[in-house]
This record gives structure tokens, sequence and C-alpha cells, in this order.
């Protein structure tokens, strides 16, 4: 139709004109539709054969078909073994028929096997000779400490006695003044032991990164200092204490020398100048873990404008925090026990090694008033004491167990 008959239709023959396409463009979709059908119908027959080739769905595997299967696992791997297994009396049997390199082998398998029997045997027996050794003395003190002082001549009684107590604790806590004693003891030990953490870790550290003239011979006095006991040197820092004088200075004001007897200032500065008890062995720790750290860490903090002492506070003691740990538990530790050294600046009982060093002549003091007697007859508080003594140690390893193992493995004390 021309642009001029479009022009001259009416508006009902325009209707018309579109009523009249209508049938065909519904014509066309129907059509569409169907065809749309008969494809998706031919696709389902196409899927049934696939579908039908498809592989089963697996069972469900119940525990009981799981115990099944590992039995039988088991039971081929025993055939395979009985096939290729070669038996000790084999080995025996066939040794002198079998070539160099066969009987290499084959000694090689024996010597295995025979260890892989017998060292678990001897590894129980090291183990529990270990814990014998351990713990006897402190079962041992336990079991004496919370019994009567009549079972100690009670032959029927060895282990657990008849009647448990714990008068004897009380006891021991009111002869010992345990409190006033406990303090004196934390204030030497803490402040002795946080001393000797801080020298000890400069002198190590000058000694593994620093070169200086006569750092070989000052480090052999500090070996020297490990292996010559402390009764060599005693006397000699006895007189020092006793008439303590720097270069006669203080005789020069005062009139006289200073007597630091009987003082925890005598043991202040042993452990301030490096001469604590164990001080060699922590001055060779610090050394040991100083050396292993990487030299870069210095050289960067040295670019950052860091001198030696700043780098040391702000890089090193951070990184060596759990060696400083270590030393600090060895150091309470070996000052809580001692009573040898402490004794000698001090005439009286001052701390609590020294207490339990005479615990039986206090004891005989506390109930009789005089100090004649036997020790084995007042042996539960004795047992009793050291048990108290042992408490606070006991305690602070257990805090302190995973840091301090940590501490021992990264210093190199181990190897």
């Amino acid at each position: 139709m021309s642009e001029k008959e479009l022009n001259a239709l009416t508006p009902e023959q325009e209707n018309n004109e579109t009523a009249a396409a209508a049938p065909a463009e519904d014509t066309s979709a129907q059509a569409v539709g169907e065809a749309i059908a008969e494809i998706n119908s031919d696709a389902q027959i196409d899927a049934e054969p696939a579908a039908a080739e498809a592989p089963a769905v697996k069972p469900i595997v119940t525990a009981k078909s799981k115990r099944q299967l590992k039995k039988e696992e088991k039971q081929r791997a025993k055939e395979l073994k009985a096939v290729y297994h070669v038996s000790n009396w084999q080995i025996i049997k066939n040794y002198r028929h079998y070539s160099d390199s066969e009987k290499k082998h084959y000694k090689y398998i024996f010597r295995r096997r025979i260890t892989d029997k017998v060292w678990p045997v001897f590894r129980f027996l090291i183990l529990f000779g270990l814990a014998f050794v351990i713990m006897y003395p402190m079962l041992y003190m336990l079991s004496t400490a919370i019994r009567p002082q009549e079972e100690m001549s009670d032959p029927s009684v060895m282990w657990i006695p008849k009647q448990v107590i714990f008068s004897n604790f009380v006891d021991v806590w009111i002869a010992m003044d345990f409190p006033r004693v406990m303090l004196q003891t934390i204030l030497i030990n803490v402040l002795c032991s946080l001393i000797q953490v801080v020298t000890c870790g400069v002198t190590g550290y000058g000694f593994a990164r620093f070169k200086f003239k006569g750092k070989g011979l000052m480090f052999m006095i500090v070996i020297l200092q490990i292996i010559v006991p402390v009764q060599v040197i005693l006397i000699p820092l006895y007189m020092q204490f006793r008439f303590f004088d720097v270069f006669g200075l203080i005789t020069l004001i005062n009139g006289e020398p200073l007597n630091l007897v009987s003082t925890p200032t005598a043991l202040y500065l042993q452990a301030f100048f490096c001469n604590g008890i164990r001080a060699g062995v922590f001055i060779l720790l610090f050394r040991q873990f100083f050396r292993g750290l990487p030299k870069e860490l210095e050289d960067a903090a040295y670019l950052d404008g860091c001198g030696p002492f700043m780098t040391f506070i702000r890089v090193m003691v951070p990184n060596a925090k759990t060696s400083y740990l270590t030393v600090f538990i060895f150091s309470i530790v070996w000052y809580w026990n001692d009573s040898y050294v402490t004794g000698m600046f001090f005439n009286d009982p001052y701390t609590i090694a020294m207490e339990i060093d005479r615990l039986a002549t206090t004891m005989m003091v506390y109930f009789t008033g005089e100090q004649n007697g036997m020790a084995s007859d007042y042996l539960v508080w004795i047992e009793a004491g050291c048990l108290m003594s042992l408490l606070p140690i006991l305690i602070m390893y257990i805090i302190l167990q995973k840091q301090f193992v940590e501490g021992v493995e990264r210093s190199g004390l181990v190897s």
C-alpha cells in the first residue's frame, strides 16, 4: 500500500487493517510455541538413555561396613607381610648363605628389630629410676610432715601414717616466725636477682658484641669464677666487707672502715659487681644468647641513630626477654636455697635456708626452752619446714614453666 493510500484511510479502516493483521501474528507465535515444545520433548527423549547409562548411587557406608573394610585391609596387610617378611630365626639360620650385601642388609634389620624391642624397656627403667630419685625425697618429706612425732618410732608405719595431722606446720610457722623470715628472704632474693640479671646481661652483651683489649683475659676470669669453688674466695670476701673501705676514703671521712657484715648490702654489692651466686654462669648464658642474635638488628638500629646503649635497651633486651626470665628464675632458686654464702655474712638466721639449717635447734627452744636434744626427735617439724620453704619456689615454677623451658632452649644452655 502506497503512502497516498495510507493517508487516505479513515480511522475505521485503520482499525480494520490492524484487526486483519492480528491473527497472522497470533498464528506465528503459536507456531513458535509448538516448535519449542517439540524441541523440549526431543530433549527429554534424548536425556532418558543418558540417565539410564548414569552410574548408580553408592550405598551409604555404615560403621559396621567400615569396621569390615578395616578388618579386610589388615588381613591383606598380614598376608603380604607373611609373603615378604623374613623372621629373625630365618635370618640366623640362613645367614651363612647370604652374600655380603645381603648380610649387611639383614644384619641392619636384625639389629633394628632387637633395638625396637629392648630400648623401650631400658627407657622405662631409666625414667622410673629418675622419677624415683626425684620423687622419693618429696614423698618421704610429705609422709613425715603429716604424722605425729610418736609414729616416727613405730615400725608398723612406713609411708602412710595412722593419723594425719597438720599441727606440725602450725608449730613451725610460729617457731620460725615464718612471715618475717619470708619477707627478709624475698627482699634479699628478689633484689639480688634483679641486680644480678641487669649487670650480668650488660656484661654478657659486652663479651658477645664488642672487641676490646684484655677481653680474653677477662673472659677467662669469668670461666674461673665458674670453676673455682666459692669456699676459696669466701674468707677474703668476708674480710673485705667486714672492713669495707674504698681507696681509704671511708676511713678518711668516717675515721674507720664500714662494717657491712650482717647487712643485706654485702650481698647487694656482690650482685652489682657480677660476683653474686653463680654470676659466672649467668654471664656465659647471656653471652651465648647474644652471640646467636643476628648482627643486622644492631646495624639497623645504628642506621636509625641509636647508640650502643640505646641499641641494647630497645633492640637486644626485648629479644632476650626469655633469657632474662630464665636467669632470674635460676638466681632466685640459688639464692633461696643458699645457706653457706649467706650464713657467712649473717650472724643470726636471716633467710629461710638459714632457718631450715638450724630448725631442729629452733624447735627445741620453742618446745623446751633448751638447746639440747637430738635432731631425729624433731624430724616431723624439720620436714614440715622443708615443705613450707619449697612451696613458694614450686608455685613460681608452675606459673613460669613454659617461659622457663623456652628460655633454656633459646639461650644455648642446652647445647
